[in-house]
This record gives C-alpha cells, sequence and structure tokens, in this order.
C-alpha cells in the first residue's frame, strides 16, 4: 500500500458500559442497557473511518501479540488499514480502555497505564515518513509521557521538511504546559485541533476566540478549536469565524466524538476541499458520532 496518510498515536480495546451509574458502588450489581467490546483510541478511531471512506491509511501505533492485539489487527485488516511490522511489540500488553458513559451521553475512562495506551516512543515512528503521504496526523499530544517536547519538535519538523501537511490533535495538557513552552513544536503545525477545554487550559486564556489567537502567534497556521454542539471555531491569519453544528442531533455517547470530527475534516483535505467545507465535514462526522453507542460504530455506513 501507498498510504495517503499516516496517522500516529494510540490503538485499544473500548469497553463500553452504557448507562453507568454511581449506584453500583451502593448495590453492587446494577443493570447497564448496553456492555460491547469495540476498538477504540485516537488514532485508531480516526484510521477506522478514513479507511471506511476509502482513504488509504497507515496506522503507527503499538500493539500487542496477546489477544487484545489479534482484535486489533484483524480489525485493522478488515478495514483496509495498513500496520507496519515494528508496531506489533510482545513485550507490551494491548491497552483496554473501560468506557463508563452517563445518561446524559456523557464519559468517564478507566485506564491502564501498563497497557499500549501510553507506551509509544519516538524510536517506534518510521521516519521518514512515507513520500506517498499527503497529510501526517500526530492524534493526541499529551497522551505519551515518553515522548517529550523536544521529540514532538523532531517529529514535526520531519513532517514539514518532507513538505508534508501536519494535522495535530491533542489532550488535555498533564503537567502544566502552556503553548509558549510548545512553540517549538507548534510552529510546524498546519492544523490543530483542541477542543475548548483543552486550548483554554494550554493558553491560560478565557475565551475561544484568544486561545485561538494565542496558538496563531507560536506560529500555528490553522486553528480548529472544537466547540461541542456549538460547532468549531476556525482562525488563521485571514479568517476567523464559528461554523455551527448541526442541529437537533441526539447526544447518545460522546466517546470519539472529537476523533471522528478529526477524521472527517482530514478526509476533506485530503480531497482538496477548502477550509471551511473541512470544517463542515468534521462538525458533520462529530454529530454522526454523538448520536450512536461506540466511537467508530456509526462510520460502518460510510
Amino acid at each position: 500500500m501507498k498510504p495517503e496518510i499516516v496517522i500516529i498515536g494510540a490503538a485499544i480495546i473500548d469497553i463500553l458500559v452504557r448507562p453507568a451509574s454511581e449506584k453500583v458502588f451502593q448495590a453492587g450489581t446494577y443493570p447497564a442497557q448496553d456492555i460491547r467490546m469495540s476498538t477504540g483510541a485516537d488514532a485508531l478511531n480516526e484510521a477506522t473511518i478514513l479507511a471506511r471512506m476509502g482513504k488509504r491509511v497507515c496506522l503507527e501505533a503499538v500493539i500487542g501479540t496477546d489477544a487484545g492485539g489479534d482484535y486489533l489487527r484483524n480489525h485493522c485488516r478488515e478495514c483496509g488499514i495498513f500496520v507496519p511490522e515494528h508496531c506489533i511489540q510482545d513485550e507490551i500488553p494491548t491497552g483496554i480502555n473501560v468506557v463508563l458513559v452517563t445518561e446524559d451521553g456523557e464519559r468517564a475512562f478507566l485506564t491502564n497505564d501498563h497497557g499500549t495506551l501510553r507506551s509509544l516512543t519516538l524510536e517506534d515512528i518510521e521516519m521518514p515518513f512515507p513520500e506517498s503521504a499527503k497529510i501526517i496526523c500526530f492524534a493526541s499530544m499529551f497522551v505519551f509521557p515518553h515522548i517529550d517536547l523536544k521529540e514532538y519538535t523532531r517529529i514535526f519538523a520531519q513532517a514539514k521538511a518532507q513538505d508534508k501537511i501536519l494535522c495535530v490533535d491533542m489532550t488535555r495538557a498533564k503537567h502544566g504546559e502552556t503553548e509558549k513552552d510548545l512553540a517549538d513544536a507548534l510552529g510546524y503545525v498546519d492544523y490543530l485541533f483542541p477542543n475548548e477545554k483543552e486550548a483554554l487550559l494550554l493558553t491560560r486564556t478565557d475565551t475561544v476566540e484568544d486561545a485561538a489567537e494565542r496558538f496563531l502567534e507560536v506560529g500555528v497556521k490553522n486553528v480548529i478549536i472544537k466547540g461541542g454542539d456549538k460547532g468549531c471555531y476556525v482562525c488563521n491569519h485571514e479568517e476567523a469565524l464559528w461554523v455551527p453544528a448541526r442541529e437537533g442531533v441526539p447526544c447518545v455517547d460522546t466517546t470519539g466524538a472529537g476523533d471522528s470530527f478529526a477524521a472527517g475534516f482530514q478526509s476533506a483535505l485530503l480531497e482538496g476541499k477548502p477550509l471551511i467545507e473541512c470544517a463542515r465535514r468534521g462538525n458533520d462526522f462529530g454529530a454522526r458520532s454523538v448520536s450512536t453507542p461506540g466511537a467508530t460504530e456509526w462510520s460502518k455506513e460510510l
């Protein structure tokens, strides 16, 4: 396969429980409407959606050789996702998250820090990147404790040295980092996808608009801040506007909604669509995601 997009991040198993209630701790046993096993984590969620759209995807993520790893590799084969051999490692158990989804669709996670979820290192990422790839996506900054700020800079600089489009998503900063601490790395980023809480935490600002300006100041070319049911805020040096979300979408489960947004946005980028159309597709994919249990179940219809 000659991939058109390389996605770097995590690939794990999700055990989804919906709805979850704290009453289980008093009762000992409590009924859930739905308990299921599925694939999960940022990079694999995005890769799954893009592959189901027919995009050629390479996934750079650590996967174990245990039963959980077999499950993930079979999923990737079925979807047509290419996983390089160096990603399959037998000394680390495949990560499993328990995803607890409340009545209103919000979720909390029980994670295993000793599994593959947070084990990615710089040595696990094959560089230089494939010549055929148009986009390099780092699916979530701040997930991997073994990748430090200097290594982010090295990865991102390599992508730009090869003239790739660099997309970066993130989770919440873990150690009080600010956008200025990340300036060397963020200066290479073409499209940054934080959600509202992540953006405000990192920039120490009170509004999405101010946060976006801070990211532009350190060199990000296009800032796309995910705002849930408000849509997304798109900002660069030429334009700044809110792209509204679809109205009337029932919120069943927010698991993977941000990953669905990123996959939708990048699929439009691969097709050469203009920025606002990319944002609209991101909003549409995010809306489809929250209306269905699980991170990527909805994408089977693509």
